[in-house]
């Protein structure tokens, strides 16, 4: 073996098809671009969903559906996650801070409060919300309710 025999492994180099540079080239006339029409001329773009003419996918899907910009969003914090709470810190007042603070909830978050789990403490628990049956659990013990 010498410089003379040296070449590429097979498979790993291929030549470039060299567009517009003449019948010699193989690729001259059209430019590999077919006759006429907008796909041949300078600047065509294609706009977005275009599917060769056939009906795009965004036209044939019906429309349906409705977002309620008025929805309010709250974190649902449960009667399980107090009762934790108090047996861990040892508190009879629940506010917004104190849940904020353990980060239960971040400070732009509206809070509900819902009756799933069981309460054994006396509370006051401050909230933007409550579920019908945690404020009758947590009146029962004879805690209060307090919304924000």
């Amino acid at each position: 073996m010498n410089l003379s025999n040296l070449k590429p492994a097979e498979g790993s180099t291929h030549s470039d098809k060299r567009i517009g540079r003449g019948q010699g080239s193989g690729h001259g006339g059209t430019s590999t671009r077919g006759h006429k029409g907008a796909q041949s001329r300078s600047g065509y773009s294609k706009k977005i969903g275009f599917e060769g003419g056939q009906m795009p996918i965004q036209r044939v899907v019906p429309k349906f559906g409705f977002k309620n910009f008025n929805r309010v969003e709250y974190k649902a914090i449960n009667l399980s996650t107090l009762q934790a709470l108090t047996e861990k810190l040892n508190v009879t007042v629940i506010d917004f801070n104190t849940l904020a603070e353990h980060g239960l909830v971040s400070k732009n978050d509206k809070v509900k409060i819902l009756g799933n789990g069981e309460l054994k403490a006396k509370l006051d628990v401050k909230a933007h919300a409550f579920s019908k049956s945690a404020k009758e659990a947590i009146e029962n013990l004879k805690g209060t309710t307090e919304t924000i």
